[in-house]
């Protein structure tokens, strides 16, 4: 059974964790991690972070070997929007959304 651990509410639109999520699907833990170091985007810290307290998680719960894990199934499903406003012309407001992600990173052994 897969190991799970998720990251919820992150601040990056959902269209640009996916790129990166790509990026690493299917990949041995450890090289996925070492991608995701030299990927210059706020989306892969992210990614990154959840990754090893996927690993953590399998080691330390399930008491599996870390060198063997795999990454099965990365998803980044849209979160909640925020509505803010900023000033424009003639004293006007123009409205747009701050979108957010929620991403879920399950890990196994190969």
């Amino acid at each position: 059974m897969a190991t799970r651990a998720y990251a919820k509410r992150v601040g990056v639109s959902a269209i640009k964790m996916r790129r990166v999520a790509d990026l690493v699907r299917g990949k041995n833990a450890e090289e996925a991690m070492s991608v995701l170091k030299f990927v210059p985007t706020p989306a892969a810290g992210v990614i990154e972070k959840t990754l090893k307290s996927a690993m953590a998680n399998a080691e330390n719960n399930d008491l599996k070997d870390r060198s063997k894990l795999k990454v099965v199934k990365i998803t980044v499903d849209g979160g909640p929007r925020v509505r803010r406003f900023r000033a424009k012309a003639r004293g006007r407001a123009g409205a747009f959304d701050r979108p957010s992600s929620h991403l879920t990173v399950e890990v196994d052994e190969a």
